[in-house]
């Protein structure tokens, strides 16, 4: 098993490490150094929202429609998984199983932000409308939150295991 939780690990960072060093920056380089929807952890404005849409044009929304969303599709997975198999080794089972629910929260929340995001990527940018704008950075904030406590109770617990073994020496 700790194999297997290890090669998750790595192919979680790996496809995340392709995002941050290569999707990411591409589309925000075809945005003008606008950050992408996915990377706005406080959600955005209807102005923003549509400044960011203006600003990718036909090429970009055509990437972050294809390329970054088929990353951003299984990014969410892997991360579940990896913090599914990895959080029973950490915590007692309750909070262990209180910390998956919420890791599985945030990938449900990251998929309908990425529905959501499509949904402004494909309409027309005059047909965009400020309720559109308004859940798809619901979606956006609640990823974020969910994905922000699954890693600081990483951090935590992970902490707490080597100071625990540091100590048992």
């Amino acid at each position: 098993m700790t194999r297997a939780l290890w090669i998750v690990w790595l192919v979680t960072g790996a496809l995340y490490l392709a995002m941050l060093a290569w999707s990411l920056p591409h589309l925000t380089a075809l945005a003008g150094g606008l950050p992408m929807f996915d990377m706005r952890p406080g959600g955005y404005s209807e102005p923003d929202a549509r400044a960011l849409l203006s600003a990718l044009g036909v090429d970009g929304r055509t990437f972050y429609l294809g390329v970054q969303h088929r990353l951003d599709t299984v990014f969410p997975a892997l991360e579940a998984l990896a913090l599914t198999l990895t959080f029973p080794r950490l915590f007692p089972r309750l909070l262990a199983g209180a910390l998956i629910a919420v890791s599985l929260a945030g990938t449900v929340f990251d998929w309908l932000e990425n529905a959501a995001v499509a949904g402004l990527l494909r309409a027309d940018p005059a047909e965009v409308t400020a309720h559109m704008i308004a859940t798809s950075s619901q979606w956006s904030v609640l990823k974020a939150t969910c994905v922000s406590v699954a890693m600081t109770a990483l951090l935590i617990g992970v902490a707490l295991a080597v100071w625990r073994r540091l100590r048992a020496r």
